[in-house]
């Protein structure tokens, strides 16, 4: 789907072909979005169980809340299959079906389930299971992401220290364990990381760092491009000190105490948690891929139930409408709603009018607080004179 994709729904009454006529109707909304502007499907709603208006006018407020929710999770689920596909479109693209198809497809196509959905629940049900469904979805896909990032970082900080500078990397390959001083009561071996550009003010100063270091005991181990290591010799009773002074010397003191066979046991810690990075990166990636799909499918539920509310507060009972989802851009999109409001301003009443050049105009001082109580205003509070509703699935 492209980046630049916009939908709209658009519910209009039958009333404004003069047949009130279903597919007349869909006509009617063709001719006024035209292909200059965007393309038309027909979106089918069943009707539902409609309970008292205070009811209903609470529920678009609900409703409105969870759409908003619904277009989070659906956004962060793909900011986290972004993240573990590290940024690959086309891998991302593929990833991001519906029911096994393309989510443009899915919205072309769509029917409501009502196995998953029960359109003979009352709408409060319907709305509460929409709620608790999107809900565990978001709550599933952070708590497998946070293991995954959880053992990636250890996996990072492992790989880190079996291919790091002196300063970082594990030593247990770099250090022969002949050059260290081990189970003596009074002496004690410092491993000391020193930057290239700092090794000659360390010869000179190291055995004056502090009292009772071993004279020329200073034995160069390794070297890369940032440091060289040294091993040096202290008394015990100095070695808090001596170490303390190497830090404000800019020389970093490792941390090592030879082990038997620690090279081995490195290796298979390194191999376990590769093993466990891989079993939950895949895991990662499954449910990322069913949890977008299932909520864009929620979204997509939502949505059509917020265009049933609006309908029914709008148009009133007996219901007669036809609602159709138009694809277009984010550029044509404006283009596409003055062309809407060019043809069905009328059923605005008195919050439209036309100027001297028979330009459609708003009255927004007709437009009362009522209208914004009912659900009336549409998104971000611009009032349509039919019931209008812009998206987009990223």
């Amino acid at each position: 789907m492209s980046k630049n994709t916009k939908f709209l729904l658009v519910s209009l009454p039958a009333s404004i072909s003069p047949t009130s006529d279903h597919d007349e109707a869909l006509t009617a909304l063709r001719s006024a979005v035209t292909l200059d502007y965007g393309t038309v499907f027909p979106f089918t709603i069943p009707d539902f169980k409609i309970g008292t208006l205070d009811a209903l006018v609470q529920q678009a407020d609900d409703l409105a809340k969870l759409d908003v929710a619904c277009e989070g999770v659906v956004g962060k689920v793909g900011d986290s299959l972004r993240t573990i596909l590290e940024g690959d479109e086309d891998k991302i693209s593929q990833s991001k079906t519906v029911n096994d198809k393309p989510a443009e497809q899915y919205l072309k196509s769509f029917h409501w389930n009502k196995v998953k959905y029960r359109a003979d629940k009352p709408l409060g049900e319907i709305i509460d299971t929409l709620q608790k469904e999107v809900n565990s979805i978001d709550n599933q896909v952070k708590d497998k992401y946070n293991s995954y990032n959880s053992v990636k970082t250890n996996l990072t900080q492992l790989q880190r220290r079996q291919t790091g500078n002196l300063a970082t990397k594990a030593l247990t390959n770099v250090v022969p364990p002949s050059l260290l001083i081990r189970d003596s009561d009074y002496l004690e071996s410092h491993l000391i990381a020193v930057p290239r550009n700092l090794t000659k003010d360390f010869l000179r100063a190291y055995e004056t760092l502090t009292p009772m270091v071993v004279p020329r005991s200073a034995v160069q181990i390794a070297a890369d491009d940032e440091f060289t290591l040294y091993a040096v010799t202290t008394f015990k009773k100095h070695s808090q000190e001596f170490v303390h002074r190497c830090r404000e010397s800019k020389w970093t003191p490792r941390d090592f105490k030879y082990k038997e066979g620690g090279k081995e046991e490195e290796d298979k810690e390194l191999e376990k948690v590769e093993k466990d990075e891989r079993k939950i990166w895949e895991q990662a990636l499954r449910l990322g891929r069913t949890a977008w799909g299932e909520a864009v499918m929620a979204w997509v539920h939502v949505l059509a139930l917020r265009v049933f509310v609006e309908t029914v507060l709008r148009y009133g009972l007996p219901l007669n409408f036809v609602c159709g989802l138009v694809r277009t851009t984010g550029k044509l999109a404006k283009k596409a709603r003055a062309s809407l409001d060019a043809k069905f301003s009328y059923l605005g009443g008195n919050a439209f009018g036309r100027d001297k050049k028979g330009r459609v105009t708003k009255d927004d001082s007709s437009t009362s607080a009522d209208m914004q109580a009912a659900g009336h205003m549409g998104d971000g509070g611009d009032y349509s004179a039919y019931v209008y509703y812009e998206f987009e699935v990223r």
